[in-house]
């Protein structure tokens, strides 16, 4: 198993510390550095600022939002990324959600997952640099009954196949991420629930096309935080808003993928009671409601013995590049993270 890191959003307070902590990542050996966008900073040029002053780690979008671009921008991004980088770049895509889809974007949210198949068609095939001719239900290119041409990219990747990750949490679009995608980027994943909530249903959908689990990239992203073992409610609880805030908020009412995560784990009263009051705006009384449990099973917390083990726990659940965010409010604490999480990984016998 390897490991990753992600450092979230650029603007989330601790941009100035970021760029050291990647390539303290890059030095310690992580096989790939991630960054996020949603409706602040975009992740292209994060990861070109990371991917020109790093030497080995891989960079990757964890995620590109579909709505945010056309299918063959993604290819041009993509490409360039990875000719900057020495063949460097990995692909991470997903359709985000409604409210920054239709809020931010001004795209309707609709069909996720035949949107996301014909997208991912058409980068693969701009990518390869065939000529781009492409009829879908969302896309045709070129625009019919106009001056539009087919068009071939011009800029060679310096590989031929980028790898191309997917953001997937439901069960549909986990199988669907097993069938067209090299990997699966996953959030909140418990070891003991992995199975049953992600895994089978990306095997499933890698039998669909013909195809087993090898060389296909299950890749959660998880917190970690360090301490003895006798202070891991204290770090969970560090955790509260974070959780609240996704199980709780990311979404409508009727519309919460990780909420629905949350009840697929088997906390379906807990969910609910988070919700409720998160939309209420109780956003200290969400945050008390997370359960203790749900946060410890999808962080890494304590002692590098007690991280060691879960990490085992996660390769033996199918895990096989496990990203971690580290926790803390000084760089030195980030980077005791990053040291912590090779120590364990080492631990473990798994590195």
């Amino acid at each position: 198993m390897k490991l990753g890191i992600n450092l979230g959003y650029w603007g989330a307070g601790m941009d100035g510390d970021n760029l050291a902590v990647a390539q303290e990542a890059d030095r310690l050996g992580y096989a790939v550095c991630w960054a996020a966008e949603a409706y602040g900073s975009d992740g292209p040029t994060v990861l070109s600022w990371v991917a020109a002053q790093t030497q080995r780690i891989d960079v990757g979008s964890a995620i590109f939002q579909i709505p945010a671009r056309t299918p063959a921008m993604t290819a041009m991004t993509a490409a360039t990324l990875d000719s900057l980088s020495d063949g460097r770049f990995r692909l991470g895509l997903g359709v985000s959600g409604p409210q920054v889809s239709e809020g931010w974007y001004g795209v309707k949210f609709d069909k996720p997952l035949a949107r996301t198949r014909e997208y991912v068609e058409i980068v693969r095939k701009a990518m390869s640099r065939e000529r781009l001719t492409y009829e879908g239900e969302h896309w045709t290119l070129p625009l019919p009954d106009g001056p539009g041409k087919p068009i071939k990219l011009t800029v060679h990747p310096k590989r031929e196949r980028i790898p191309l990750y997917i953001a997937a949490i439901g069960p549909k679009n986990l199988e669907q991420t097993g069938e067209i995608a090299d990997g699966a980027l996953l959030i909140f994943p418990a070891a003991e629930h992995l199975q049953d909530t992600a895994i089978s249903h990306l095997r499933a959908g890698r039998e669909k096309a013909g195809l087993t689990m090898e060389g296909f990239d299950v890749c959660p992203t998880l917190p970690i935080a360090v301490g003895e073992d006798k202070d891991v409610p204290a770090l969970a609880d560090a955790f509260r808003p974070y959780t609240a805030l996704y199980v709780g908020g990311m979404g409508s009412r009727k519309q919460n993928f990780y909420n629905q995560l949350a009840r697929r784990m088997g906390y379906e009263q807990a969910a609910a009671e988070i919700q409720e009051k998160y939309l209420a705006k109780e956003k200290d009384a969400a945050a008390a409601a997370v359960p203790h449990e749900l946060i410890d099973s999808t962080a890494l917390l304590g002692s590098v013995e007690r991280i060691a083990d879960r990490m085992q726990a996660y390769a033996a659940a199918g895990v096989t590049t496990l990203t971690l965010s580290p926790a803390g409010f000084t760089l030195e604490e980030r980077i005791a993270a990053l040291r912590a999480g090779t120590e364990a990984l080492e631990r473990a016998g798994l590195a």
